[in-house]
């Protein structure tokens, strides 16, 4: 390389192997620039020569293609073989480097924290040199240009004067009154002049050399000999610092006795402000203290221009006093450490009964009056005090919402209004949201539908358009909830220029918008029924809204004393013409043939508000007109007892991933529906199983950052950070074309492309505030046909268990825990499949409008997106010389000599865990070569769980304190009463308890029981062992909270729990009922124990291929509290209580007779699995959860 450039020879001393990808670049970019070529990296080629461009033209670009070509071999030339290959392909050098940063760049973003917390964490040490300082924040300023972090001069110069001590606090003044554009050079200078002036002038406050020399301490009292007094003795030495004592409120002017006027200008007190203030009297001060002792000041100074007007002081000499005024007390000390103090009597006028409140603990003034009415507490007369801010902080709780506030006396005095959505499927049209209008006075309603939330405003103009040109009065008001689409600021200025109060709820209070929130809630009520009973696609929910609202306006409610129509229009309304929303209907041919028939038979859909008749749709022609001549079919409607479940709810609108414990399986949920014409086949929609779907919410929840992240892209255009989602979707796009994972094709024909989107999350680190904005483009890939667009669909993914093992193994042996995560993982899976996708909305390609995207790899949201990144996964980490655990597909290991390395997968989380440093970066840079990776460093956070580690102790502890808190605020629990156990001992639920009048069931559908117990069962599966039992009892009833559920005090059916520990915590637990009813506790423990037999085999045929703990060739030990249980799994037995037991619970003699576990006996009080299948005492329920190794974090770390 030395014949390009003398200064090529730095970069032959330094290539380029990954973690040193900062110092690289920077050598680079100094011998491109030497070189005059470094412009290739950043501009553009110029256009392609051309048969008819000019000589100048093709100069241009050939100097450009020479430029680059020698760039790109400097690049190549200084760089690993590994790194070579991966380069060599792309096509400029500004292709390579832009790939190098995807590769390497993130590993700077630590870099960055560290140096920008360096910065803004230094402060100016009283007594350093100014310049020492100040050179030293420059370095860090320089390491952070260094690094990419782009900071301006402004904000350069502010880090370092904040950083300065308070005798530059006048400098810093001066600089922003004087408004200084200076360099840093020019500000080191300035700073160094005014530490000179600083260091002349004399101290802030100083007394003059005459006073100095007289003033003296003497402590007089009969008292003052005893122990703890004595260092007044030895005080009588010079005063040096300043302390005073204020008049008001004490009885210190009368005890100042003044010795003698000072005359002008004799003692001169200088402050830190530089403002000077004399002294006008010298004297004597006597102190009273609270123990009715007197203390003797001499030579005290007397200054009015004080606010505390009196002026004393001490010096520490063997013993040490101190005069406080800020606390008004004494603080006698010896030998530096205090012993005592000694309050000032203080006569201030205090409400006694604001004295007894706080002595009392702060109870309210309602029990003061009982305790002196009671004679307990003497007081002549109980006064108001002011407001107890303590009070306030302690006991701050939400005001209660009166059943029913102050209702409007007129229409369009009061309008409450709220959005809904966005729904689960879109409606015809494209809506996904709508908005309601609610009058205050008449409850009557207007409805708007919306394809996004942006359009409020324009819905709000056209609804005060409308109506108060009907009524002829003004809107006055306008109650709404916090919604950001009604804070947008033409919104507010257009109320505002038109005279309308907008009343937005208080943050936390929905209730106060109540009237429109159980509006919306009636509606969606209402099209669900309606929509259930109707033979109409579920996209139907559009007309079936609007015609609930035209019904509820014509209906009574309890807040009114009449129709809202009647109040609203002053007539009464009609029903005649009301039919069954949805019923088959004979509607008559516009165009009719003389010999063919002439109605079609069609559904009626709703009512038009521009025209009299009605809506109705035809399935054959599929589309909906208006029509008055029809004969609608409503009693054969009627009788009609086929009913189909509606789910109609507001949701996320996007996929989500579900973590299993029980199913390896990774299942991905699609959550907007098909708009293609269904099968003839049967329509039977196939779910995953209820508890997954549970886990779904909840693991969306744990990993969403935020409630409000937008749902579509212009949602996220009108966002308050479209700036970072602009950058985020450009992430991915970059993503998409480096991974080269379609080509724009023209669309064939006859296909029908399926359509993608943006899905928008902010991202959390551990401390909960954002940490990254992540836009994603996702297929819609429920649009896929099994069979054309997708054959096999399954993906493994590591369970819980098996990456607790691993962290307990590594925990006891000290092993290193690195986090990994792959930038767009499924973009590297290839699929066999011909899929055509369209084109990304925000991104579709100039002039090339009508082309589709022919995809050549997977993409987030296909079908097989995870099992197509999943085997090429597999096939590169096995080649690179791991090997899979064969009983966990997700867990890999590689041994070299002594040297051992576990890789965990979990979709695109990636754990190391090893015994070498050095072999663990040696993966890692493997594994940045081949994807594109995130290095996260030593492990802290994974899967929404927290990672505690005391690496001296051999201690690791995982905590889901973030998620148990979100859950609790999303229940209304955050202020609820602590409890000790999660079941109360004694208690036990069964059928009885289940709702049994219509109105309990009613209240029951409102709760969100299921959504609740999912949220438990998912802590429960990661970290929480000790409310295994709680949830196993609980969910029983999600199902169907409302009906009668057979529990186990009705069909007498036991339970089956276990619970393994590895190096003294739980790695696996269960809880659950069994499915056959036991006879006998020995049967139930019998059964229990075959359970656990067969959990005990997996574990152990699992630890044994890690090959890391020879302890595990010994059978594992079960500990069974049942005699009966344990003789009849050690040899068989015809026993007439147990010969019925069926044979497939037997296998655990099989399993005792292999040698891969042993049963024994366990005193009941010392079973640690008790807790998993009854309620017990809180001191035995914390004493198994201490052998578990279930404690507080902080007991632990």
């Amino acid at each position: 390389m030395t014949n390009f450039n003398p200064l090529a020879k730095i970069l032959d001393d330094n290539r380029l192997t990954g973690p040193n990808y900062v110092d690289w670049k920077r050598n680079l970019i100094i011998v491109l620039t030497a070189d005059k070529i470094v412009y290739v990296l950043n501009a553009e080629p110029p256009e392609l020569a051309l048969t008819d461009a000019t000589e100048e033209q093709r100069n241009a670009f050939d100097k450009w293609h020479e430029a680059d070509e020698m760039a790109k071999c400097y690049i190549l030339a200084s760089m690993t073989n590994v790194l070579q290959k991966q380069c060599q392909g792309l096509v400029t050098a500004k292709d390579m480097m832009f790939h190098l940063k995807e590769m390497f760049g993130e590993q700077s973003r630590s870099a960055r924290q560290t140096a920008m917390k360096n910065l803004m964490s230094t402060k100016m040490v009283e007594g350093t040199p100014v310049r020492e300082h100040v050179l030293k924040m420059i370095s860090f300023i320089n390491e952070l240009d260094m690094l990419g972090a782009e900071m301006d001069a402004e904000t350069k110069v502010d880090a370092i004067l904040s950083s300065l001590t308070d005798s530059f606090n006048q400098f810093i003044m001066n600089y922003n009154m004087n408004k200084m554009d200076v360099t840093l050079s020019e500000l080191l200078n300035m700073l160094q002049a005014a530490e000179d002036l600083i260091k002349k002038e004399k101290p802030a406050v100083m007394l003059a050399e005459k006073l100095e020399s007289t003033l003296k301490f003497k402590p007089k009292g009969k008292n003052f000999k005893k122990k703890g007094f004595q260092s007044f003795k030895k005080a009588q030495e010079k005063l040096s610092p300043l302390l005073g004592f204020s008049e008001e409120g004490t009885n210190l002017q009368k005890g100042f006795k003044e010795t003698r006027r000072l005359n002008e200008g004799e003692v001169i007190l200088k402050m830190g402000t530089g403002a000077t203030v004399a002294a006008t009297a010298i004297g004597t001060f006597c102190l009273e203290l609270s123990s009715s002792r007197t203390l003797v000041l001499d030579e005290c100074l007397y200054v009015p221009e004080f606010n505390n007007k009196f002026l004393a002081s001490g010096i520490l000499q063997d013993g040490l006093y101190v005069i406080s005024s800020t606390d008004n007390s004494v603080n006698c000390v010896e030998n530096d450490n205090a012993t005592s103090v000694l309050s000032l009597k203080r006569k201030r006028d205090v409400n006694p009964t604001y004295m007894w409140h706080l002595r009392l603990g702060h109870i309210n003034i309602d029990r003061i009056n009982r305790l002196v009415k009671d004679g307990p507490l003497k007081l002549s007369k109980v006064e108001p005090y002011p407001i107890c801010e303590p009070c306030l902080q302690g006991k701050m709780t939400k005001n209660p919402f009166t059943r029913k506030g102050v209702r409007a006396t007129d229409v369009l005095e009061l309008i409450h209004t709220d959005v809904c959505g966005p729904l689960t499927h879109m409606a015809r049209g494209g809506f996904f949201y709508f908005i309601t209008f609610i009058d205050d006075h008449s409850r009557y309603g207007y409805l708007y539908l919306m394809k996004h939330k942006s359009e409020s405003f324009e819905k709000f103009k056209e609804f005060r358009n409308e109506v108060e040109k009907q009524t002829g009065k003004c809107i006055k008001i306008l109650r709404s909830d916090r919604g950001g689409e009604y804070f947008l600021d033409e919104f507010k200025d257009y109320l505002k220029d038109n005279g309308i109060i907008s009343q937005p709820t208080p943050p936390g209070t929905p209730q106060h918008n109540g009237v429109a929130e159980r509006r919306n809630r009636t509606l969606l009520d209402m099209v669900r029924s309606m929509m259930s009973m109707s033979e109409l696609p579920v996209s139907f929910w559009g007309y079936a809204l609007e015609t609930a609202i035209y019904l509820l306006n014509r209906v009574p409610t309890k807040s009114v004393p009449n129709t809202p129509y009647e109040l609203w229009t002053s007539k009464k309304p009609s029903l005649n013409h009301i039919k069954i929303w949805g019923c088959p209907s004979h509607v008559r041919k516009s165009n009719v043939d003389k010999l063919g028939p002439r109605s079609d038979r069609c559904l009626f859909i709703g009512y038009p508000k521009m025209s009299t008749g009605f809506y109705f749709y035809n399935p054959s022609e599929q589309k909906v007109f208006v029509s008055r001549n029809a004969i609608f079919l409503e009693e054969d409607y009627s009788l009609n007892e086929s009913r189909t479940k509606v789910t109609l709810e507001e949701q996320n609108d996007r996929p989500m991933t579900v973590p299993s414990e029980n199913n390896e399986e990774q299942v991905i949920v699609p959550t907007e529906p098909s708009n293609v014409q269904e099968p003839r086949r049967s329509t039977r929609i196939i779910r995953p199983p209820v508890r997954l779907t549970l886990l779904n919410e909840i693991y969306q929840m744990e990993s969403d950052g935020f409630d409000n992240d937008p749902v579509t892209y212009q949602e996220a255009m009108n966002d308050k950070d479209v700036e970072h989602w602009k950058k985020a979707m450009e992430s991915e796009m970059d993503s998409m074309y480096t991974n080269q994972v379609w080509t724009l094709v023209d669309k064939p024909e006859g296909i029908k492309p399926i359509g993608c989107k943006w899905i928008y999350k902010r991202k959390l680190g551990p401390t909960g505030k954002v940490e990254t904005y992540k836009a994603r483009l996702v297929a819609k890939g429920y649009t896929q046909k099994a069979g054309i667009d997708y054959e096999e669909t399954f993906s493994p993914v590591a369970m819980l268990k098996s990456i607790r093992i691993l962290l307990s193994i590594a925990a006891h042996y000290d092993y290193e825990i690195w986090q990994m995560d792959v930038k767009t993982a499924f973009l590297n899976g290839n699929i066999r499949e011909e899929i055509y996708m369209d084109q990304p909305v925000g991104f579709i390609s100039h002039g090339q409008e009508s082309k589709v995207c022919k995809l050549m790899k997977s993409i987030y949201g296909l079908k097989q997106a995870s099992r197509s990144w999943n085997i090429r996964f597999d096939e590169a980490i096995k080649s690179f010389g791991f090997s899979q655990n064969i009983d966990e597909p997700c867990v890999y290991k590689k041994v070299s000599g002594r040297i051992i390395t576990f890789l965990i997968l979990y979709v695109d989380d990636i754990l190391l865990i090893g015994n070498d440093v050095g072999a663990m970066s040696s993966i890692k840079m493997w594994l940045s070569s081949h994807f594109a990776m995130k290095d996260l460093g030593e492990a802290s956070y994974i899967l929404g769980i927290k990672l505690f580690r005391d690496r001296k102790k051999r201690l690791l502890g995982l905590s889901q304190v973030n998620y148990i808190d979100k859950i609790l605020a999303r229940f209304s629990m955050q202020d609820s009463k602590k409890g000790f156990s999660p079941f109360r001992h004694g208690v036990h639920l069964s059928k009885n308890m289940c709702p049994k009048t219509q109105e309990e069931r009613e209240k029951m559908r409102n709760c969100p029981y299921a959504s609740a117990v999912g949220s438990l069962m998912y802590a429960m599966l990661c970290t929480r062992p000790d409310i295994c039992y709680a949830v196993s009892i609980v969910s029983r009833y999600q199902s169907n909270p409302d009906s009668d559920f057979q529990s186990n005090i009705d069909d007498r059916k036991s339970i089956s729990r276990f619970v393994f520990t590895l190096g003294k915590g739980a790695i696996s637990w269960r809880s659950c009922k069994q499915d056959t009813t036991a006879d006998s506790t020995t049967e139930a423990e019998y059964i229990a124990a075959s359970e656990a037999a067969k959990e005990a085999v997996w574990i152990r045929k699992f630890i044994q291929e890690l090959g890391v703990v020879p302890s595990i060739e010994s059978p594992i030990t079960i500990h069974c509290d049942n005699n009966g249980a344990i003789a009849n799994a050690v040899e068989p037995r015809a026993h007439k209580r147990t010969k019925h037991i069926e044979r497939r619970f037997h296998l655990i003699r099989d399993i005792i007779h292999r040698g891969d576990v042993e049963i024994t006996h366990i005193a009941s009080a010392n079973n640690v699995a008790d807790p998993f299948t009854k309620a017990l005492p809180q001191k035995v329920f914390e004493k198994h959860l201490d052998t578990m190794g279930v404690k507080y974090m902080y007991d632990w770390f």
